[in-house]
């Protein structure tokens, strides 16, 4: 799908923000979203987005983060965190990234590192 894999970021089995992936391309390197499985996110220092939490471990894939954004123009294989969804320049996009980004690393101050469960549902 050209617009991407929208999805939702529950935190302790609540809803917390939404979020956007490129599309499922095969787990194609900077271009597909990644596996539904379980994974490991450990904090890291990004030269482009500062502190982050990069998801460890995603088959043939490195540099998967989770960071702020509004379109797949924002993501190269990333995670990205917004607030809902609505559109920029009349494309499908997810709005309010900022300041949700800021409140998910909020939330995550105490953390080094988290369990994610990436779960296919339609």
């Amino acid at each position: 799908h050209t617009y991407g894999t929208f999805g939702a970021l529950k935190i302790d089995k609540r809803l917390f923000c939404v979020t956007l992936e490129p599309p499922d391309i095969e787990n194609e390197s900077n271009i597909s979203s990644i596996p539904a499985q379980q994974y490991i996110c450990k904090r890291v220092h990004s030269p482009k987005y500062g502190d982050v939490f990069e998801v460890e471990n995603v088959p043939n894939r490195t540099h998967v983060l989770i960071h702020p954004g509004n379109t797949i123009d924002h993501t190269m294989g990333c995670i990205l965190l917004a607030q809902y969804v609505g559109k920029l320049k009349n494309n499908r996009a997810i709005i309010n990234s900022g300041n949700t980004y800021m409140a998910f690393m909020k939330l995550m101050d105490p953390f080094k590192d988290f369990h994610l469960t990436i779960k296919e549902e339609y």
